[in-house]
C-alpha cells in the first residue's frame, strides 16, 4: 500500500470534533448532550440574509470574480470604517471563510520551514494551516493565572530568530475570550517594525465585547501598511457558520496580489453566500445590541456558575462567546470522554473542548477546557449542574 504524505502525518485532527463519535453514542443511548465543545451559536441569523437567498431570481448560478463580488467589497469597506478601519474595495478579498483567508495569508507572506510566533492557547486549526503551509508555529504562554493576557513583550523578543516570520494574535481570542487593549496591540507593533515581521490578526469576534470595552484592530496601527494581515468572516458575526464567507485584507499591495493568484486558484467564493453575506451588511445596530445583551447574560450564568463549584477556576472574558476553565481533574481530554461515555444527570451530560489540543507547548492545558456559551440560559445552566455532580464522583478528580 502506499504511504501517505508527511504532511497528512503531521496535520493534527480538531480537539473541538474528536470526541464526536462519544457524542453521538451517547446520543444513541438516549442522553441528551449539551454542546459546549464548538462556537455554534443559536442565536438566528438575520432576515435579511437569508430573505436575499429565498427570493433571488437567479437563472444561472455564476462563478463569481475570484476576489467576490465588487458590491459585496465596496459594502465591507462601509462596514468597516465603522469601527475606524479605513481600506478600499481593492485592499480585501472575499474567502471561503475566514479558514481560507488564513491559508492564503500563511503561503503568500511564508516559505516551508518559517517560523510564526502564535499566544498560546489559541484556535487549535491555527496548527493545521500552519502544517499545511509548512510553517513551525513557536508558541508564547499566556496563562490562566494572569487571565490570558498578553505574555510580555521580552517574551516575543526571546523567540524571534532568523527564521521568525510573522507573529499572529486572535483579538478577542478563541479560546480564551480575552480583548487585547490598544496598549497590548501596540507593543506587539514595536517588536513587529523592529524586525520588519508580518503582523496577522484574527478579529472574526468584534462585535462581540463586553462591559464597555472595544476593539481595536491592528488594521488601526500606524506605519504598519505593509506589515499587517487582517483576517474576517460572517461566521460569528451573523451567527452564519454554513455560509463559509470570510475576507482578507490588508493595504499591502503586493500580499493581497499574490493572496489572488491563490484565490483563482480555487476559481471563486461561493454566490449564493456571498449573496446572503453582503445581505448581512444591513442587520441593523439593535440586532447586535440584543445579541451582546443575550452573550453578557450567558456569560455571567457560566462564569460565575464555574466559579462557584469546588475546585474550579475560570477567568471573566470580556470578548467573544469562549471562557477557559481549570478543572480539578488529572486530565481534561480523559474527563470529557468520561462525561460522555459514562455520566449523566437527570438524562442530561456535557461536551467540552479539552484545550491541551489549543497549545502548541506539550504538557500545558492538561486540567484546562473550552467552554462555549453558546446555548440558551437554561441549557447552560443544566450544564453547570451536570458539571458539579460529575466532578463530585469523577475517578479522576485531584
Amino acid at each position: 500500500m502506499p504511504k501517505l504524505s508527511d504532511k497528512a502525518r503531521q496535520m493534527p485532527a480538531s480537539p473541538i470534533r474528536k470526541l464526536v463519535p462519544f457524542a453521538e453514542a451517547a446520543k444513541n443511548k438516549g442522553k441528551h448532550v449539551i454542546h459546549l465543545n464548538i462556537g455554534q451559536p443559536d442565536i438566528p441569523t438575520p432576515d435579511s440574509a437569508l430573505t436575499a437567498v429565498k427570493n433571488n431570481d437567479l437563472k444561472v448560478l455564476e462563478y463569481s470574480h475570484s476576489a467576490g463580488f465588487e458590491s459585496y467589497r465596496k459594502g465591507l469597506t462601509k462596514y468597516y470604517k465603522k469601527f475606524g478601519i479605513q481600506v478600499n474595495h481593492e485592499q480585501l478579498l472575499v474567502t471561503t471563510g475566514g479558514s481560507e483567508a488564513l491559508s492564503f495569508a500563511f503561503s503568500s507572506c511564508c516559505n516551508p520551514g518559517d517560523e510564526i510566533i502564535i499566544p498560546e492557547p489559541f484556535y487549535a486549526n491555527y496548527n493545521g494551516f500552519a502544517v499545511n503551509a509548512g510553517l513551525k508555529v513557536i508558541p508564547v504562554t499566556a496563562k490562566i493565572q494572569d487571565g490570558f493576557a498578553l505574555p510580555p513583550v521580552e517574551e516575543f523578543e526571546k523567540r524571534i530568530t532568523s527564521k521568525t516570520k510573522a507573529i499572529m494574535i486572535c483579538n478577542p481570542a478563541n479560546p480564551t475570550g480575552y480583548l487585547y487593549t490598544k496598549e497590548e496591540i501596540q507593543k506587539l507593533s514595536t517588536i513587529v517594525k523592529k524586525h520588519d515581521l508580518f503582523l496577522f490578526a484574527d478579529e472574526v469576534y468584534r462585535e462581540f465585547c463586553y462591559d464597555g470595552a472595544q476593539p481595536f484592530s491592528v488594521m488601526q496601527l500606524d506605519g504598519l501598511d505593509d506589515n499587517v494581515v487582517m483576517v474576517d468572516s460572517v461566521s460569528k458575526r451573523y451567527s452564519m457558520c454554513g455560509a463559509r464567507i470570510g475576507a482578507l485584507i490588508t493595504k499591502n499591495k503586493e500580499v493581497l496580489d499574490t493572496a489572488l493568484k491563490f484565490a483563482q486558484a480555487r476559481l471563486s467564493p461561493p454566490t449564493y453566500a456571498q449573496i446572503a453575506a453582503e445581505a448581512a451588511l444591513d442587520t441593523p445596530d439593535s440586532y447586535f445590541d440584543g445579541v451582546t445583551e443575550e452573550y453578557v447574560k450567558r456569560r455571567d450564568a457560566m462564569v460565575d456558575g464555574l466559579n462557584n463549584i469546588p475546585g474550579v477556576t475560570c477567568p471573566r472574558p470580556k470578548g467573544a462567546f469562549y471562557c477557559v476553565a481549570e478543572f480539578p481533574v488529572d486530565d481534561t481530554e480523559k474527563f470529557c470522554q468520561w462525561l460522555l461515555e459514562d455520566f449523566e444527570l437527570n438524562g442530561n451530560t456535557v461536551m467540552m473542548a479539552p484545550l491541551s489540543g489549543f497549545y502548541a507547548t506539550p504538557g500545558l492545558g492538561k486540567k484546562e477546557a473550552r467552554i462555549a456559551y453558546v446555548l440558551e440560559l437554561d441549557e447552560l445552566k443544566k450544564a453547570l449542574a451536570c458539571l458539579e455532580k460529575a466532578l463530585e464522583v469523577y475517578p479522576g478528580r485531584v
